[in-house]
């Protein structure tokens, strides 16, 4: 029964798909990069949530706050604000420019060499990182939340490797076959079937732990761990509430405003009404994330007492516990489409990055958009194999979460800093961009991986020879030997900043930057826009003040 709701669910969505893109024509470049141009709003906050949301937060996040608490919320809350940011001030100005691409507006604004670094960058940490840890985190919940090596008679490793070959392979056909609308449609009815699942699954915990009361479970659980119910991180939580103010804010506008792999949802609009809408839906939803990401984890250290051997094992347990086995196929399904979403979402925006700023700006410059297209579609077979070889390698990369969020650093920072200073300027020069993007990647570098552990372990020796071994004071020392990632990566953006501006004022461009309207689409804004973000924060700073 519970395979039978699980090939039912996933052929469904497949088929609605299908029947839904069959007359969109994949041989031009907005067709098949942008879905001609023709996602409404709904279809937007889809597949923007869809995208976001997967194994690697479920799973992360959840084990993070049966650690931390909920002052990890920050990952979901925060992003509202970040979303409402993008639909104010950086989606008008791309839709007016008709963008394919986030690296197409610095071809424009700089030069041609300094939108194919970015390109690169992009590419690398999709292909190094992303994609590899999207399919090996899926495939690790899969295979332990429904005990897949006991059904198929396999080990736990050949179980993985199933899965990974599983997802990638259908994961590439959505994405390389259908293009961006397959892959924002299919990512909407899996939206709903995930807010459905991940509903429930805190619900069914909430009631096992009342004894069949919700409401009796939230009240135990609230009153017997008050310590987890505080929304601001100490300096030893692994988001401690004043990097707020520092980078975190910066990492989400890279994610939700810069991010290929996020924006071309909305790029995708068939008006900037429609992208607008789409976004301001998407980050009221965002609200409720922690419904889905965090309660579960504060939930599963209730029910196993906090005696878990990883973290990370949480959810996957807590599933296992509580879900009913009506559920189970249902509930695989759903959590099959997120994780397919996610790997599906990177490689078409590979896939984009690669067809429009590598392959027609560099290896055939004549080439036409069928072409284009074509070539795109082998890159993204070559990259999806070699995701799906390299994945079941990362097994020892530890806490996955935490590490790509660190990681992604190297190059976030240096690309959000050439976009926003590229839109708020109009002289500062293409030389200025490129220097900004190798001093941010490499200071990053020089900082979290030679600097970093030096100090943290200098740190950690001289507590030790004084004698100190308590566990709480040693994690505090480590806390404080060097500033948190967070804020480093808030001093570099500043530091990139001044540098670029700096050079703007010794070497200017000789004209200034004007944004050229294309008329591709209508960039008439959706008049309630701002009143819904004031709306919208609003509503984030008081979850802060009442969890406070």
């Amino acid at each position: 029964m519970q395979l039978i709701a699980f090939i039912g669910f996933t052929v469904l969505v497949a088929f609605i798909s299908y029947y839904k893109t069959r007359d969109t024509k994949e041989s031009t470049s907005d067709g098949y990069f942008l879905g001609g141009r023709s996602l409404t709003a709904g279809v937007i906050a889809g597949s923007l949530l869809l995208t976001n949301l997967s194994t690697e937060q479920i799973v992360g996040l959840n084990g993070s706050a049966y650690e931390s608490g909920l002052s990890v919320m920050v990952w979901e809350t925060l992003a509202a604000i970040a979303m409402i940011v993008t639909a104010v001030f950086l989606l008008p100005r791309y839709l007016k420019g008709g963008l394919t691409t986030v690296p197409g507006f610095l071809a424009k604004r700089f030069d041609t060499s300094t939108k194919t670094l970015t390109s690169i960058l992009f590419l690398s940490g999709y292909v190094v990182v992303l994609l590899p840890v999207i399919l090996y985190s899926g495939s690790l919940a899969i295979s332990g939340m429904f005990n897949l090596p006991e059904i198929l008679g396999v080990t736990h490793t050949q179980s993985i490797w199933i899965c990974v070959w599983g997802i990638g392979i259908i994961g590439a056909i959505y994405a390389i076959f259908g293009g961006l609308k397959a892959v924002a449609i299919s990512d909407t009815i899996n939206a709903i079937g995930l807010l459905v699942g991940g509903i429930l699954i805190p619900i069914f915990g909430l009631i096992m732990i009342g004894d069949g009361s919700l409401f009796d479970g939230l009240s135990i659980l609230t009153s017997e761990h008050p310590e987890k119910f505080k929304s601001m991180g100490e300096p030893t939580d692994p988001v401690p509430f004043y990097t707020i103010f520092t980078g975190m804010m910066l990492v989400q506008l890279f994610y939700w405003g810069t991010n290929q792999q996020i924006i071309q949802r909305a790029l995708g609009a068939k008006n900037l009404k429609e992208g607008q809408k789409g976004l301001l839906l998407a980050s009221f939803i965002k609200i409720l994330g922690p419904i889905i990401v965090v309660l579960p984890g504060l939930i599963a250290f209730h029910i196993f007492g906090g005696n878990l051997e990883s973290a990370d094992s949480a959810y996957p347990m807590l599933v296992n516990k509580v879900l009913p086995d009506a559920w189970a196929g249902f509930f695989a399904a759903v959590l099959f489409g997120a994780i397919l979403s996610s790997f599906n979402s990177v490689l078409n925006s590979s896939v984009t990055l690669f067809g429009i700023d590598v392959y027609k700006q560099h290896i055939n410059k004549e080439a036409d958009e069928k072409t284009v297209v074509k070539y795109g579609k082998i890159f993204g077979i070559a990259l999806a194999i070699a995701s799906m070889f390299i994945a079941p390698l990362i097994a020892d990369a530890g806490s996955l979460f935490n590490y790509l969020q660190e990681i992604n650093g190297i190059y976030s920072i240096p690309i959000l800093t050439i976009i926003v200073v590229g839109y708020t300027t109009k002289r500062v020069p293409a030389i200025a961009a490129k220097i900004g993007l190798f001093s941010g990647c490499l200071l990053y570098i020089i900082s979290q991986f030679i600097l970093q552990p030096y100090f943290v372990e200098s740190a950690l020796e001289t507590a030790k020879i004084s004698g100190i071994t308590n566990e709480s004071e040693l994690a505090l020392i480590e806390a404080e030997a060097y500033p948190h990632f967070l804020d480093i990566m808030a001093i570099l953006f500043v530091l990139n900043v001044i540098i670029m501006l700096v050079i703007g004022k010794i070497r200017p461009r000789e004209e200034d930057y004007v944004q050229e309207y294309t008329k591709e689409v209508d960039i008439t804004p959706w008049k309630y826009t701002k009143q819904i973000g004031i709306a919208i924060c609003a509503i984030v700073i008081w979850v802060y003040y009442y969890f406070a």
